[in-house]
């Protein structure tokens, strides 16, 4: 199995690039949280030709396919391999929960039982938003008492409510400060995604 690779990026897609190391292209399923991450590094042709990058990988197989699977954190491996021992939850839906938000969130969404974080952000159902609480909340370790996540939602649905996507809103609200008051996050999301709309 595959651990980790270790090469140069020759090929970016918007679901996977191809990584070559020893000249062999490895083609690594990302979430668009990590090249999101990866898109500084990649702004200049010249660092996709040279500049080595790091991946720690999830080798999925089943009988017909070899998947490969890449994080540049491995609490996000760790992560990733949690959900999918979820029943239900495969490779690609785990990818995509992943890039709803911070693990942080997510534990604290998961360690709390607030599967209507889980469904309202991401999309997923609800047996299966309380399928990953059922099976997972143990694993998440101590979550602070009263946490709520009800103030991300409010943020989620003001942005909604002016025009903006829910993936566009979901990316803004990663990136804004994570203890702020709801009109506090509001506001910065609002400064974040300022260039995309006029």
């Amino acid at each position: 199995m595959i651990g980790s690779i270790k090469g140069k990026i020759i090929l970016k897609t918007d679901k996977f690039l191809i990584v070559e190391t020893n000249g062999v292209g490895y083609k690594i399923n990302v979430s668009p949280d990590t090249l999101t991450k990866l898109a500084p590094r990649l702004r200049s042709g010249q660092n996709e030709k040279s500049e080595l990058f790091s991946f720690w990988i999830h080798t999925h197989v089943r009988e017909d396919i070899l998947d490969l699977y890449g994080f540049l954190e491995r609490p996000e491996l760790e992560f990733f391999e949690m959900l999918i021992n979820v029943s239900g939850i495969g490779p690609r839906s785990a990818l995509a929960i992943l890039g709803i938000a911070t693990i942080e969130t997510l534990k604290k969404a998961i360690g709390t039982g607030d599967t209507s974080y889980l469904t309202k952000i991401s999309g997923i159902g609800k047996k299966t938003a309380e399928r990953i609480v059922i099976e997972l909340r143990d694993k998440m370790g101590e979550v602070k008492e009263g946490s709520s996540l009800q103030g991300e939602l409010d943020v989620l649905e003001a942005l909604k409510s002016l025009g903006y996507g829910q993936s566009e809103a979901r990316e803004a609200l990663k990136k804004v400060t994570s203890d702020a008051n709801t009109n506090t996050k509001i506001r910065e999301a609002l400064k974040i995604l300022g260039g995309n709309k006029n």
